[in-house]
């Protein structure tokens, strides 16, 4: 007997011999299960500048894993902020002043 599938796989049995539409999804992580975004927009950037100090301060608050931010130079810029544990928006309002800025809003 065979190891060998006509999928070509090694011997799950399927009697499939094409890939076509095969998808494989992985197990999400336990922290990628727990992690959520944030939406500011932050007044008074003009700069890339001003995206790294804004990206900075936010990514030294605890339970950020990750800062996007996307720059409307004289308008409201917005930063994406994921977390991999609750954070409060207070605190994000606290970086986003420390780096020189308004936030003006934030959203889950």
């Amino acid at each position: 007997m065979s190891n060998e599938s006509s999928c070509g796989c090694g011997g799950c049995g399927c009697g499939s011999n094409s890939n076509e539409g095969l998808t494989i999804t992985a197990k999400p992580s336990e922290e990628t299960m727990n992690q959520s975004t944030i939406t500011l927009k932050i007044a008074g950037m003009t700069c890339g500048h001003c995206v790294a100090s804004v990206s900075e301060e936010l990514n030294e608050v605890p339970g950020v894993s990750n800062v996007e931010v996307i720059l409307s130079a004289g308008g409201t810029s917005t930063a994406v902020v994921t977390t991999n544990s609750p954070v409060e928006n207070s605190v994000l309002e606290a970086a986003v002043t420390e780096a020189g800025y308004t936030l003006v809003s934030a959203s889950a």
